[in-house]
């Protein structure tokens, strides 16, 4: 009787929970989950100003059109290339270990048979006669331990002549194998860059989150490291240091721009003093991303300092104390006690920033008056792409692929960072 009476009780707070929570999940699904549905479905067909009315299913073919490339390679050619390197890499790196590891034969076998397969993938570069040499002396090396009584052991390969000729040769023939394939895939990008909007817009936005995340996060806890200390007017410089981030990003775009101005604007005027030449910010399409992160970095920098700030003053001054005890310098107490310590805060700062540096616009849109950069599409970001495709362009279901692969790209760069999260984040109760 009393266990019925408890399920009624728990049903009766439930549903009055639900009924609080009603109007919160209305206006979510109309202005949140209906329009991410719909998109998803809008990305399967075509529906543009033409088939505004009649929208005709097309399957994958919006996102096939994202990557297409004018290449004489195919963009799943490139992807199964780029995709060896990349297990290449990784297995040579474990067989290098396992070498070390007393585990010679096999894994070395394994390594030379990897790189005979990878020298078929990436024959449609060019023919590379260090890795022929590479493989004729593997091939020799191989031969002679089997005529060899020898254990496989790195002692015994250490102190044989012939063996550590080898290692060595492998170093080197190994680094100028990828010097040579990385060379030839980054000139690929670049003619697959330029042939693509697309994939432009994911290669500079990709550009933008490398420039603009870490140095966010390094000035950040520099920052507060600094705010931590017992500083006078410690409130006025926590006060102005967050105030870029409660302001517009239109008005900081538009102080920046005349900032950035060519002529007139403060920037060059400082760099004037040190004997440098005036910097067309504005209008070198080589400044066009680094443009754009310098202000961004300057409007997160006091949001991400503030919350550095509170995990400096959550951790515990019994470990300092202690870490002052053994005699540990500043700088060992960063290393063995600040930075661990801080991991948590990190993680949390590291996945906020690199969302948000992936949707980047309003700084682009701002400082070059509607424009994605001053020429040749520089400033062309992924969400850029998104708002010309839909809203100039009247191409819905476009659209709807991009920024269905922008959060594709967003959910797996995040989905890694809490995997190794896991290991890396140290949370102390």
């Amino acid at each position: 009787m009393r266990h019925r009476r408890n399920l009624k009780r728990y049903a009766l707070e439930s549903l009055k929970a639900y009924l609080f929570l009603l109007p919160s999940l209305v206006v979510l699904s109309i202005f949140v989950f209906w329009p991410i549905g719909f998109s998803l479905v809008l990305s399967f067909f075509r529906w543009d100003f033409r088939h505004q009315r009649n929208p005709i299913f097309i399957g994958w073919e919006n996102y096939r059109q994202l990557f297409e490339v004018e290449s004489p390679f195919s963009f799943l050619l490139a992807l199964l290339v780029t995709l060896s390197l990349i297990i290449l890499s990784i297995l040579t790196v474990i067989a290098l270990y396992q070498l070390f590891r007393k585990k010679v034969s096999v894994w070395l076998l394994a390594f030379l048979v990897l790189f005979v397969v990878s020298r078929f993938y990436f024959s449609i570069f060019e023919r590379n006669v260090y890795l022929s040499l590479l493989m004729v002396m593997g091939l020799a090396f191989l031969a002679w331990l089997s005529k060899k009584d020898l254990e496989p052991e790195w002692s015994v390969l250490k102190g044989s002549a012939l063996g550590s000729t080898f290692l060595v040769l492998v170093l080197f023939l190994i680094l100028r194998y990828y010097a040579h394939v990385s060379r030839d895939i980054i000139s690929y990008l670049v003619v697959v860059k330029e042939s693509s909007l697309f994939v432009k817009a994911i290669w500079n936005t990709v550009y933008y989150v490398i420039l603009s995340t870490p140095t966010t996060i390094f000035l950040a806890l520099g920052i507060a490291l600094l705010l931590n200390r017992p500083l006078k007017l410690r409130a006025f410089y926590r006060t102005a240091y967050f105030i870029p981030f409660v302001t517009s990003v239109v008005a900081i775009s538009l102080v920046w721009k005349w900032i950035f101005n060519d002529e007139f604007g403060l920037l060059n005027y400082f760099l004037s003093w040190f004997g440098i030449e005036k910097v067309a910010w504005l209008k070198d399409e080589r400044w066009t991303i680094p443009t754009i992160a310098i202000v961004s970095i300057w409007k997160m920098v006091g949001y991400d300092a503030v919350i550095f700030l509170a995990g400096l003053q959550n951790i515990d001054k019994f470990y300092y104390e202690a870490a002052d005890v053994d005699g540990a310098n500043n700088l060992q107490k960063f290393f063995y006690i600040t930075w661990p310590l801080l991991s948590p805060t990190t993680f949390f700062v590291l996945i906020v920033s690199m969302i948000g540096a992936f949707k980047v616009f309003t700084q682009v849109y701002v400082l070059y008056e509607g424009l994605p950069g001053p020429y040749g599409n520089s400033g062309l970001t992924m969400v850029y792409y998104i708002f010309d495709t839909f809203y100039q362009k009247q191409r819905m279901g476009l659209a709807s692929a991009a920024a269905y692969v922008l959060f594709a790209i967003i959910l797996v760069l995040t989905l890694i960072q809490f995997r190794v999260g896991q290991k890396r984040v140290q949370y102390v109760g």
